[in-house]
């Protein structure tokens, strides 16, 4: 529960009690003029929050004629220039779960990385939601997905929306920050492989395709394939990458994420393959877990220092 969740619920109560004029009534209400100034205090911080973040609602024009991508931005502080971080969804091969593909919003990651000076990006991808028009990531048939090429379909659109942020005044012309969940991890590590120079590195959450095969979890689309794309994108790619896993993620286990993350170094890529505690019922769901901020917060902080040097 949020403080100021609790605030609303503790106050509430405290008001429709009356005081006894005893030494309990002298304790309860010292402990409701603490509450009362820390709530205060909680409520002018998230006035704060609300009033240093600028938001900016986009367009992108992809490569598909007259499909736009629905982009929000969000800025920190200041004038600029910031550094960007580009956040990037996942998919589904459903095309009805498609259409209804909700705004990317990442509140967790993407506050984080506002805190530090970042300016967020997110993107949703053609195919997806409002944005609309064709789907360029499918990968197929099961047994023989295609991932590899999906991931370059991921890539096309991040590379889009990187380029068109790249063109605002705010934000500074390199050390791009590539971030992705699922699919959009994928695609993020397939456009490094073609070494944009703009990129500096890729924070990969849980990152992969063709989990949840037939809608069963810990089950796979042709895992191997998946590996063997994964160390194609590794030949080439030359920016550094962390890969963040929970070990209780059921599309994308600890032996399966592992496995892909050593064909990419193996191959020679840069990968920091990290296999973090189980996160809740779904460790899948690591980049929106607040609690999980713990674990990777100090990983991602030492990466991005690492980049910026």
């Amino acid at each position: 529960m949020s403080l100021l969740k609790f605030c609303g619920r503790r106050l509430e109560k405290v008001n429709t009690q009356a005081p006894r004029s005893n030494r309990r009534a002298v304790a309860r209400v010292t402990g409701t003029a603490i509450t009362a100034l820390l709530c205060l205090a909680a409520a002018r911080a998230a006035a704060a929050d609300a009033a240093q973040w600028r938001q900016q609602q986009w367009l992108i024009p992809s490569a598909e004629a007259k499909v736009e991508m629905r982009t929000v931005a969000l800025l920190p502080p200041g004038r600029g220039p910031f550094p960007l971080a580009v956040i990037n969804h996942g998919t589904t091969e459903n095309e009805e779960e498609r259409a209804q593909y909700p705004a990317p919003k990442f509140d967790v990651v993407a506050s984080w990385l506002i805190a530090r000076g970042y300016a967020v990006v997110l993107p949703q991808r053609p195919g997806h939601g409002e944005t609309g028009g064709p789907y360029l990531e499918s990968t197929g048939s099961c047994d023989h997905a295609h991932y590899a090429e999906a991931g370059y379909g991921a890539a096309d659109s991040i590379q889009t929306a990187i380029d068109y942020a790249l063109r605002q005044p705010f934000a500074k012309p390199e050390g791009v920050v590539v971030v992705g969940h699922s699919a959009g991890a994928w695609g993020a590590l397939a456009l490094t492989s073609r070494n944009p120079h703009s990129v500096a590195g890729v924070v990969n959450f849980s990152g992969g395709l063709g989990g949840h095969s037939y809608g069963d979890a810990n089950r796979n689309c042709a895992p191997d394939r998946l590996v063997d794309a994964a160390a194609t994108y590794g030949r080439t790619a030359k920016a550094p990458t962390l890969w963040l896993y929970s070990a209780n993620d059921s599309y994308f286990g600890p032996d399966l994420s592992k496995r892909m993350a050593d064909a990419f170094r193996s191959a020679g890529g840069r990968a920091d393959y990290r296999l973090l505690p189980p996160v809740g019922d779904e460790g899948h769901a690591l980049v929106y877990s607040r609690a999980a901020v713990r674990w990777w917060g100090p990983i991602v902080e030492k990466f991005l220092t690492t980049l910026r040097q």
